[in-house]
């Protein structure tokens, strides 16, 4: 079990960039994480171990439904708050293929940055761990997220907490939006989540793309009778409206 685990983590950290859609998606490598952290939130841990373990195995090597119960045990137990190795292999399951165990992941996640209900902080080496992974988190992971937020509306504000330590999330939310490989409906949940989040470095990005929509729909008047390409394009024009009046709101 314990050897399994442990190949699972190296050959994710090793794991070449996916070529699934063709924009930049290099993944996650952070630090070695270790297994708990030290100190008065930690006491008691040590009896979670075998749980723990037999829990880590099935996130990593079940079906649908079995990772999606390890997952919940995992948050029952709340051993993600004290083990920077938990919280790291959590991550990971981001970019799962079920968007049922990546919507319970974004939950996870996000409610680890938050004190728990009996007001205790996450210890600084867990948050440093979750925080170094969120931080280099890149296309392929957000592009992920998005998939989660069409089917999940009610995870936004859980979803942008992750994406606010991402420093380049306002780009990586502009290549989804201006890629014509990306389903209409994520590109606008990208358009949407810049300007509800507020990520003012996409700004100039935005500008441009509008530009680029607003002249093809402009000849696509002048001479109605030529072929409409990229019509559903233009249909962004609005979100994007939007989300750039959001930006500029002071």
């Amino acid at each position: 079990m314990y050897f399994s685990l442990l190949r699972y983590t190296w050959n994710w950290i090793s794991m070449p960039p996916a070529n699934s859609v063709n924009i930049d998606q290099s993944g996650i490598h952070p630090t070695q994480p270790v297994l708990f952290a030290l100190g008065d939130v930690s006491r008691g841990a040590m009896e979670l171990y075998p749980a723990v373990w037999g829990e880590l195995e099935k996130l990593i090597m079940g079906e649908e439904s079995i990772r999606l119960d390890a997952l919940n045990k995992l948050a029952e137990m709340d051993v993600a708050r004290f083990s920077p190795l938990v919280i790291f292999l959590l991550t990971t399951k981001l970019t799962d293929v079920s968007l049922l165990v990546r919507s319970r992941t974004v939950e996870l996640i996000s409610s680890i940055l938050s004190p728990d209900k009996d007001g205790n902080l996450t210890p600084e080496d867990v948050l440093e761990c979750l925080k170094s992974c969120l931080a280099q988190m890149r296309t392929r992971q957000v592009y992920a997220v998005l998939q989660v937020l069409h089917t999940r509306p009610d995870l936004l504000l859980q979803a942008s907490r992750l994406l606010n330590y991402c420093p380049y999330a306002g780009n990586h939310l502009t290549d989804v939006a201006s890629s014509r490989q990306a389903p209409m409906e994520i590109r606008r949940m990208a358009i949407l989540l810049i300007g509800e989040v507020g990520y003012l470095d996409a700004l100039p990005a935005l500008e441009r793309l509008l530009s680029r929509l607003e002249s093809r729909l402009n000849g696509q008047h002048a001479m109605p009778f030529a072929p409409q390409v990229g019509a559903e394009d233009t249909s962004l024009i609005p979100e994007i409206n939007q989300a750039m009046t959001l930006l500029r709101t002071p």
